[in-house]
């Protein structure tokens, strides 16, 4: 059995603690939170701890937090030649402190408490260190999903840019449609069958061939009437933008 303790208490973290918990191959000793009672449904309280100098011994520890602390709460790790691995999609593994044998342990998902997420459904990044602590750290993943896919740094930050695109851009999309539907006293729900139908397209087309849409068609009356409809800069902005970027994919096919 592998002992795994997770510092952090965020979306990821507690995702991560439900799925380990369920498993009979893993044995999730403790979990870090500054704030003990954001956990205290998931876990035994008595397995929550709030200092880092309560860490126990373990063979894997999961730093699942914000990019911008790993560095400082890895440096105050109370132990050293011990296997640390972030979460992180666009940090380098050089990030951790060297004190201890360091790795990644990637899922390129969006995370919400609220949502219920299908690991086995998600490829599992890893990249390690040292080779002789690949295969715990891809057991432990694999206990998470059976799909599992060893990437280097280049790679997974490619990934992450390429998340930022199809999920927090889309996204940001999502939003600035709901605006304009809210202005013309419109429901959004009227597009969500679209969304549904645009996302469900890409598995079984590519997204070149799943374009469609008055840009790549170019249809330049309907654009330059969606321009003198939309009234903000930055609405109209975006839009030119994206215009002209899926004209110029166009134009290399």
């Amino acid at each position: 059995m592998i002992t795994i303790i997770i510092i952090g208490s965020g979306n990821l973290a507690q995702h991560l603690i439900r799925s380990f918990l369920t498993s009979k191959e893993i044995d999730l000793v403790q979990v870090f939170s500054r704030q003990k009672k954001a956990l205290s449904s998931l876990i035994d309280s008595s397995k929550i701890i709030d200092n880092l100098a309560d860490l126990a011994l373990a063979d894997l520890y999961i730093l699942a937090i914000s990019d911008d602390a790993l560095a400082s709460v890895s440096a105050q790790l109370p132990f050293e030649n011990r296997l640390v691995v972030h979460t992180a999609g666009s940090v380098s593994i050089d990030s951790l402190d060297k004190k201890n044998r360091r790795g990644v342990l990637y899922p390129p998902q969006t995370f919400s408490k609220n949502r219920t997420i299908n690991f086995n459904e998600i490829t599992i990044c890893l990249e390690i260190e040292n080779e002789a602590d690949y295969p715990i750290l891809e057991k432990s993943a694999l206990v998470l999903s059976d799909k599992v896919e060893r990437t280097n740094e280049e790679q997974r930050k490619a990934l992450h840019v390429s998340a930022v695109f199809v999920n927090n851009f889309v996204n940001h999309l999502y939003q600035i449609g709901n605006e304009i539907c809210l202005d013309n006293k419109l429901s959004f729900e009227i597009l969500k069958p679209l969304i549904l139908e645009t996302a469900h397209k890409v598995n079984s087309l590519s997204p070149n061939e799943a374009q469609t849409g008055p840009a790549i068609r170019n249809d330049f009356q309907t654009i330059e009437r969606h321009l003198s409809f939309l009234k903000e800069d930055n609405q109209r902005n975006i839009y030119k933008i994206l215009t002209q970027s899926i004209q110029d994919h166009g134009k290399k096919l």
